[in-house]
């Protein structure tokens, strides 16, 4: 007896026809038939009265039905048992410095068989992909609802002030947005990330001074060099300016309330990734 004569059938017990049943399996009528006769001399019994009107089970094929789904159903937790965990893949964003340190070394804590793929990929993509299915989860700042995805709050990201090392500013402990008045400030343009270009222009024109457009790099990284070459400045999350080391630039607090954006994890809203609980719990090891 064969796991795969027990799934042909249960198949056809199921459909009571062996046309729909073949359809199913995705073979041939002929080989369903095949099988299932084989079965049958094997333990001795007819398991479906066939005529050209109807197929239906046999009081042998009723004892069998209930038998064959156990031994199938154990036959698959055998396999679950002994095959790799599944992995997570989550989409990241430049910026999460610390947080995504932090957070992938408590996951690993808990969770330590399973793997984690990291994707790096822009807000809007992170979110497409989360609704589709190719991402587990993305880590999302202040992004505007999707259908079919839900965000899970998880904590705010101050930002600081990038400012050349050898500006009068950097030597401050902290600062005030009305002290950059004048001074270009070089920020990534709006479609790429409207909710942080909305919030630091919003807080410059809440201190009275529309700030002088500064060169739009490609990168962090590039900004992050030009600014340490001539006067502009920029905002770098806090979190990820503690991992920087850029020795010509320095990073200063705004003074409170300061500049913060909050950060959450996307997940799909009607089917939640594996490990949900354990990402969310290291999330939550993270922010405490």
């Amino acid at each position: 007896m064969e796991l795969r004569q027990l799934a042909y059938f249960v198949t056809v017990a199921e459909e009571l026809h062996f046309g729909r049943a073949a359809e199913r399996l995705h073979i041939v009528q002929s080989a369903v038939s095949q099988q299932i006769q084989r079965l049958e001399r094997e333990l001795g019994a007819d398991l479906f009265d066939r005529s050209p009107r109807r197929v239906r089970l046999t009081a042998a094929g009723e004892r069998l039905l209930p038998e064959a789904r156990a031994v199938l159903a154990a036959a698959e937790r055998a396999r679950a048992a002994v095959a790799p965990p599944p992995g997570l893949r989550i989409g990241t964003s430049t910026g999460l410095g610390e947080h995504l340190d932090r957070v992938l070394a408590a996951f690993a804590r808990r969770a330590p068989d399973v793997p984690v793929e990291l994707v790096s990929l822009p807000a809007a993509e992170r979110l497409a992909r989360v609704a589709g299915g190719q991402l587990d989860a993305a880590f999302v700042r202040a992004v505007e609802p999707v259908p079919g995805v839900k965000v899970v709050p998880l904590w705010a990201d101050p930002l600081v002030a990038a400012l050349p090392a050898g500006h009068p500013l950097a030597a401050r402990p902290e600062i005030g947005v009305e002290e950059l008045a004048g001074l270009p400030l070089a920020l990534t343009e709006r479609r790429t990330n409207p909710a942080l270009v909305d919030l630091v222009v919003g807080a410059c024109h809440e201190a009275g001074f529309e700030p002088p457009p500064g060169p739009v790099n490609g990168s962090l990284q590039d900004t992050l060099a030009t600014i340490g070459t001539r006067p502009l400045w920029t905002v770098v999350y806090a979190s990820h300016a503690r991992v920087l080391h850029t020795p010509r630039v320095a990073f200063v607090p705004f003074r409170a309330p300061g500049l913060a954006l909050s950060t959450g994890l996307a997940v799909r809203a009607s089917t939640p990734p594996p490990y949900l609980e354990e990402l969310l719990l290291a999330c939550g090891d993270h922010e405490n």
